[in-house]
């Protein structure tokens, strides 16, 4: 597990792109049969993910620098399928996922465990794990129990669709929220009106950019704007202090996850897009 510490608005103002992608962005996590893992200082979270082939399971070992006796002694995780069909077994429990489909798994569960049903199209599962000091009961989500919303415009390229699954008024957790947005067909820009909450961190995920697109992650204050060009399938980790919003030369998908003070979704300091610099 790879481990990143906090950084500063001050210093992050003279990183240039390789520093910048260093310490913010997250690569290579879809794997065939191996869990990635990263842990960052930033409220304690850890971005995984894995692409288990037909045929293997992915197990979600215990770590080192946890300190714990098994991972979720002391965490609570969230999981979301972006790709194929496959399956989470929790303590010997299975639960089947279809893409967009959400797991969530509180304090306590010993053995997590990951696998497709089909060799041609493997699930594709990113994880987000915070601290927790309660438990809660495994939980699952279609998309459809996620009460979809659309918002936006196809005028400001922007028209989306936003499910929400793990945060007040939906599968409860301690800490952790996490849900996803799809654009639409011709819309490409997400998170518009920018916002911060230095009350929690934020990761973001991006999926379903084809390979041959690129996507343009802002961040940093709202006067002091850095960017990071991503590809399909990365994340980026996003400082309290720090805006999070972009741009793609297609349309995609993100999900969304963070942990902090509280679980409300709108919990957001709007940044008008006319006072950013």
């Amino acid at each position: 597990m790879e481990i990143r510490f906090s950084n500063s608005p001050a210093e992050t103002k003279a990183m240039d792109t390789e520093q910048l992608r260093a310490n913010f962005l997250v690569e290579n996590l879809m794997q065939e049969n191996k869990l990635t893992l990263v842990y960052t200082h930033y409220d304690r979270v850890i971005i995984g993910g894995t692409k288990p082939t037909a045929g293997n399971s992915v197990a979600l070992e215990n770590e080192e620098e946890l300190k714990a006796g098994f991972f979720l002694q002391r965490r609570e995780l969230g999981i979301i399928n972006v790709g194929g069909k496959g399956a989470i077994t929790v303590d010997g429990a299975r639960y089947d996922l279809s893409k967009l489909e959400c797991l969530y798994v509180g304090r306590g569960s010993k053995d997590v465990s990951f696998e497709s049903n089909d060799a041609d199209t493997p699930a594709v599962f990113y994880l987000l794990s915070a601290p927790a000091h309660k438990e809660y009961p495994v939980t699952k989500y279609t998309k459809e129990q996620a009460a979809p919303v659309q918002l936006g415009d196809i005028l400001t390229s922007n028209k989306r669709t936003i499910y929400k699954y793990i945060h007040d008024d939906g599968i409860q957790s301690c800490q952790l929220v996490m849900g996803l947005t799809v654009l639409e067909p011709g819309c490409v820009w997400n998170s518009v009106p920018p916002h911060t909450h230095t009350r929690r961190m934020e990761a973001y995920f991006y999926f379903d950019l084809p390979e041959d697109q690129r996507m343009f992650h802002m961040m940093g204050e709202p006067q002091q704007t850095r960017h990071i060009i991503m590809k399909n399938h990365t994340a980026v980790i996003s400082p309290p202090w720090s805006g999070h919003y972009g741009c793609g030369t297609s349309n995609y998908g993100f999900i969304w996850g963070m942990a902090g003070e509280n679980k409300q979704f709108t919990d957001m300091d709007a940044t008008p897009v006319t006072v950013l610099k």
